[in-house]
């Protein structure tokens, strides 16, 4: 064991970095790796690497349901790499061979039509000038609010939809992590088709509803991977101990915080926590204000990539579940299979966040769950399994947006029939 931890530290130091982005960030040759873990040994080496160099950056961490996690890596460390990997007897699979291909294509299409829609991603002041004519084209049923200002004193909007006063009122975060851009896009189309789908269960969802959507809510990083690193995940508030930039908003949560190894503790760490609860403008903000409508939501989404996973409280235990976790299985269980009956065949697995997937300690979902005693509350994971990752080709959206809805359909269909709505 003595050797191994040598050895990983010799690789941490020899390919350790500049932690400062460039003015642009480019991913020429960097791949992706699925591993298969066998013990806590590979699983803790693999983690050191992914947190102490920026030549290598976990896309998916260690789940027990794969018992496989996604590692990036660089073209400098390739050698190294796979020398490591056969050292300590880890099998890999090549998922991804050049991240910056899938970056480019991406880019090709977002090129190809000047209109909104659903066939390309959009940028954050094209969102909000469509959130803009939204509102003015469906003043009756349509109502602008703002959660607050971000660290770069952004505007966090969202939309409510309502066809009239007292209904049950669902919630729905996007974007939480700004790389994963399919999340805002599905969240705008889903916007688009509660005020304009003449389908009879969609109209079901929008006029026996009240939908407080917000379609981009970590604003600064949405606006920094777009400009400068298209796979930047956190907040964009600088650290004063650090020349790291920004929190995992999703682990700033003042429910189980830090507990479990749940979180990072480390500034440059993709699921870095912040220094404390709250730490963040932003999930300071968005606290309060869900506090501020807490009685007049039900239930509670949080929009994520990648995975396929439809992911229940808890997040920080393995061991611990909620009291309706059972019903919460069964609302799961016909999300999934909603999913699962349409054209495209794609599986989504269901359970709780640390039982099927790892422990994350301090997210929004479960914050809501316990401390706003919100008994319905789930992290969605989008397409796709790894192929590409967080950069899913703008064709897979409108696929996507199917299948969210034909799940969505499902899951408050049997949220209500359960009696929690």
């Amino acid at each position: 064991m003595r050797v191994i931890w040598v050895l990983a530290t010799l690789v941490v130091l020899a390919s350790a970095g500049s932690l400062k982005d460039p003015p642009t960030t480019r991913y020429d040759n960097y791949s992706v790796y699925q591993l298969s873990i066998k013990n806590k040994i590979q699983l803790s080496l693999i983690n050191k690497l992914g947190e102490l160099s920026q030549k290598y950056n976990i896309w998916k961490e260690y789940d027990d349901h794969t018992k496989q996690m996604h590692i990036m890596v660089s073209p400098s460390e390739s050698t190294r790499f796979q020398l490591l990997l056969k050292f300590v007897g880890i099998s890999s699979q090549l998922l991804i061979d050049n991240v910056q291909k899938l970056i480019d294509d991406e880019q090709i299409s977002n090129r190809d039509s000047g209109t909104f829609g659903w066939k390309r991603y959009h940028e954050l002041s094209e969102i909000e000038a469509w959130l803009d004519e939204i509102l003015a084209t469906y003043p009756s049923v349509t109502e602008s609010f703002s959660i607050g200002q971000s660290y770069e004193g952004r505007n966090i909007r969202g939309i409510k939809i309502s066809h009239g006063s007292n209904k049950p009122g669902i919630f729905i975060e996007s974007n939480i992590h700004a790389r994963e851009w399919i999340t805002s896009a599905s969240a705008t189309w889903f916007i688009n088709e509660l005020l304009t789908s003449q389908t009879t269960e969609v109209r079901n969802l929008a006029e026996n509803y009240d939908w407080y959507i917000v379609p981009v809510f970590n604003v600064d990083g949405f606006e920094y991977s777009h400009r400068q690193n298209r796979l930047w995940r956190k907040t964009r508030q600088p650290h004063a101990t650090s020349s790291c930039i920004g929190v995992d908003g999703n682990r700033n949560f003042n429910s189980h915080w830090m507990e479990n190894n749940g979180a990072s503790s480390d500034p440059c760490s993709e699921t870095f926590a912040g220094e404390s609860p709250w730490s963040e403008p932003e999930s300071k903000a968005l606290s309060e204000y869900l506090t501020s409508i807490k009685d007049k939501f039900s239930v509670y989404l949080s929009f994520h990539s990648y995975g396929q996973w439809l992911l229940s409280p808890y997040g920080h235990s393995k061991v611990e579940f909620p009291e309706n976790y059972d019903d919460l299985q069964e609302i799961g269980a016909a999300f999934a299979g909603a999913i699962k009956n349409l054209v495209y065949g794609t599986d989504y697995v269901y359970g709780s966040t640390a039982s099927v997937l790892y422990v994350a300690s301090g997210s929004s979902v479960d914050w809501v769950f316990n401390e706003l005693d919100k008994k319905v509350g789930f992290t969605i994971e989008f397409r796709d399994k790894g192929n590409f990752g967080f950069v899913l080709p703008p064709a897979q959206i409108l696929p996507n947006c199917d299948e969210l809805m034909a799940g969505m359909v499902a899951l408050i269909d049997k949220t209500n029939q359960l009696g929690y709505i």
